[in-house]
């Protein structure tokens, strides 16, 4: 069974006997200094990873205009960022490095692919700084939304075109948790968030694609949210932030994927072996035939040494075999 065909298999709840494995390990570590590896990729390869996450395409903002705005003493806000056009999104010379990536992971090694996408809310602090972003929430509710239906509308179309091209999953990254809770009332995320991501969930399930979210942090208030939009995989399902995996067991893992499991928050990277191979074998032992893509739960981090990543990836990749 190719890697793509066993993601897909493992997202459908379908149970193919083999758990697939991935891991944020591309940025944060000095692969230009590994004597063993070089590079990512070759890590990688080594441990035959099942799926890769690739970025690209063309840039929603203009830059550009914002800085010389900044620059100026202009505050940006909601009624100044409708006032400036976003990026064309239809330029394919702009996703040649997509096709590129494509072409590397999905023709030669068969993994299944995924996408990084402007969700509504994350890429938009780019814009306004998170703190006013947060503010606004507040004092421009109206003019906001007509941001983030703006934005949804640019996503849907650069969605549309990454499906075209080929990935098997949209992914979008929004984040919306701190560590206890949502950064907003969930209120505010039924009127503000939820119904621009039905927008674009709708959009890309008319493709036949997957959809994923990333948001880190607590959403156990937007759980019910995320069924609504009709997300397939959850990343990651932060149990150092307070989301139980019983809670998962119980209510959502007929529902859709994890992917993660191997915590970079409080477990990977902190030289403290035990502990790193007894949390692995508790997630394997709660998740391993059910909706579970092993990932670890963000980018790994440069604390991590490459001698502990091997040390995870070696257990891991022994346990989705077992």
């Amino acid at each position: 069974m190719k890697s793509y065909e066993l993601v897909s298999q493992t997202i459908k709840g379908n149970n193919p006997g083999r758990t697939p494995v991935y891991g944020w390990i591309a940025w944060n570590l000095d692969w230009a200094d590994n004597q063993k590896y070089k590079t990512y990729t070759a890590f990688e390869d080594r441990y035959e990873f099942d799926m890769a996450h690739l970025f690209g395409g063309p840039g929603c903002f203009n830059n550009e205009k914002l800085n010389e705005l900044r620059n100026s003493g202009v505050e940006i806000t909601p009624e100044v960022l409708l006032d400036i056009p976003l990026m064309p999104v239809d330029r394919m010379e702009d996703y040649k490095s997509i096709i590129e990536q494509l072409k590397f992971y999905r023709e030669d090694r068969g993994r299944f692919c995924y996408v990084q996408s402007n969700g509504i809310f994350e890429c938009l602090n780019e814009a306004f700084g998170i703190e006013n972003h947060l503010m606004y929430l507040i004092l421009y509710p109206d003019e906001l939304k007509e941001v983030y239906k703006r934005q949804a509308e640019w996503n849907i179309k650069f969605n549309h075109i990454m499906a075209e091209l080929g990935v098997d999953m949209i992914h979008i990254s929004d984040d919306w948790g701190s560590q206890n809770s949502l950064m907003f009332s969930k209120n505010m995320f039924s009127e503000f968030i939820l119904p621009y991501h039905k927008m674009m969930g709708e959009s890309v399930k008319k493709t036949g694609k997957f959809l994923s979210l990333h948001s880190d942090g607590n959403i156990n208030e937007a759980l019910d949210g995320i069924l609504d939009i009709g997300f397939d995989v959850l990343h990651p399902w932060q149990e150092s932030a307070g989301m139980s995996y019983e809670t998962y067991l119980q209510k959502y893992s007929d529902k859709f994927a994890i992917l993660g499991g191997v915590c970079v928050q409080s477990t990977l990277g902190f030289g403290n072996y035990d502990k790193l191979e007894t949390e692995i074998r508790k997630v394997f032992k709660l998740l391993k035939g059910k909706r579970f893509l092993c990932c670890t739960t963000h980018f790994v981090q440069d604390h991590c040494t490459f001698e502990e990543l091997e040390f995870a990836y070696d257990l891991i990749y022994k346990l989705a075999r077992s």
